[in-house]
């Protein structure tokens, strides 16, 4: 059983919270079945957006980049990613760093 939207974000944002990585909901999608975007913010400029991608061949899900550059570029696609998906969550992560935590167990 796979976990739901919400908890799976509550649960993100608490790992978080651990490293002391700045982070908050911008767009509350569907609390079951939205899918999540994690806007990775450095501070500089620029920012990285992520999505959760499922692999036809291996069945595995990972998270791959949906667009990087300047953070104006990546707010656009954002904003065009939730007009047509209503449903959608948005996290943005604030770390000048670039630590997301998606690639540790439990977040993958």
């Amino acid at each position: 059983m796979r976990l739901t939207a919400d908890i799976w974000v509550s649960a993100y944002l608490a790992r978080l919270r651990q490293y002391e990585i700045p982070a908050f909901v911008v767009h509350k999608g569907d609390l079951t079945a939205g899918a999540v975007l994690i806007k990775l913010n450095t501070l500089d400029g620029t920012a990285c957006c992520y999505q959760r991608s499922f692999d036809l061949m291996t069945g595995d899900r990972k998270w791959v980049v949906l667009v990087e550059g300047a953070e104006a570029q990546v707010d656009t696609s954002i904003a065009k990613q939730r007009s047509f998906d209503p449903d959608l969550w948005v996290i943005e992560v604030e770390d000048k760093a670039g630590r997301h935590l998606l690639d540790e167990p439990g977040l993958a």
